[in-house]
């Protein structure tokens, strides 16, 4: 796997790392480029970036390279990587951080689909206490179907539906798709809390545009 060659930005370097420090509780300054946790990420290859590149990145003060790329959002949180670094980083939670960052700039993923998926998961539990599979799926489709239907792509579009159709027949008849509605306790608790959330974010993502509008003058 080759990677360009990084470049060093000391007038954004210190606060950027220091921001992602504070918001996922990981050490950055720890890691000395071991490359432990790269031997042993199970999206490395596919993503072409491993967790120490990502982690040179945020040191190196490359803001928009940290949180526009595909570990990012493939990053499934395994925590392979944290296992193995000497110094207890925990890159999922990096990852994590540096995902709420790329939505709090309105930066649009690489891949859409996975941004869909995130959000069908949220809301559903937000809804309900608990995932639904068959609002889960259906909330994904209709984002996805969308995407393809504004774009004017409408035979990918049809593709979709037939076989997410296909698949879901295939699910049903060996019971693997389940129709009931399943709720949990504290509904109100989880929704008052995503409502905070909501607001802190909007105010994050208020001040993180004044901040790049600074950046640019």
């Amino acid at each position: 796997m080759t990677l360009s060659a990084l470049s060093y930005n000391p007038q954004t370097a210190k606060s950027f790392i220091d921001e992602v420090i504070e918001r996922s509780h990981q050490n950055l300054y720890a890691c000395y480029q071991c490359r432990r946790c790269a031997s042993g990420c199970t999206v490395g290859e596919e993503t072409g970036i491993t967790p120490d590149y990502l982690i040179r990145l945020v040191t190196l003060g490359d803001r928009d390279a940290a949180v526009d790329n595909a570990l990012v959002w493939q990053c499934v949180s395994c925590y392979t990587c944290g296992t193995r670094c000497p110094n207890n980083i925990q890159s999922g939670r990096i990852t994590e951080t540096l995902k709420k960052m790329s939505r709090e700039e309105d930066v649009i993923p690489l891949n859409p689909n996975i941004a869909y998926f995130h959000d069908a998961f949220v809301q559903g539990c937000t809804r309900w206490g608990r995932v639904n599979e068959m609002e889960f799926m259906g909330y994904y489709e209709l984002k996805n179907i969308g995407k393809h239907m504004l774009s004017f792509q409408f035979r990918k579009a049809y593709e979709e539906i037939a076989s997410q159709i296909k698949l879901g027949r295939s699910m049903f008849k060996q019971k693997r798709l389940h129709l009931k509605l399943h709720t949990s306790r504290g509904r109100k608790e989880v929704k008052q809390f995503y409502k905070i959330a909501v607001k802190k974010k909007a105010s994050l993502k208020k001040e993180r545009r004044s901040q790049i509008k600074n950046r640019q003058e």
